[in-house]
């Protein structure tokens, strides 16, 4: 019994996992010269998220709300 208990929680923390990283398949670590525009001229951080667009004001000359960039995964299974 004990072997069922433990194949059915590694399958349950493999589900849970592969959700996970779905949902991280993007990042805001975008170099700022790589930036793409997702928003307007003096758009706020609540609508640029609001957007699923990441915001950083921080560098000026640069768009403050961005689109993220998809996470490359190296992994081969």
């Amino acid at each position: 019994m004990e072997y069922k208990v433990i194949c059915t929680l590694m399958i349950t923390l493999m589900l849970g996992l592969s959700v996970l990283s779905q949902e991280a398949s993007e990042t805001c670590i975008v170099d700022p010269k790589q930036r793409r525009n997702c928003g307007w001229s003096g758009i706020t951080q609540q609508q640029c998220q609001q957007n699923k667009c990441c915001f950083d004001n921080k560098i000026s000359g640069t768009p403050w709300c961005f689109y993220p960039e998809p996470i490359e995964d190296d992994c081969n299974f």
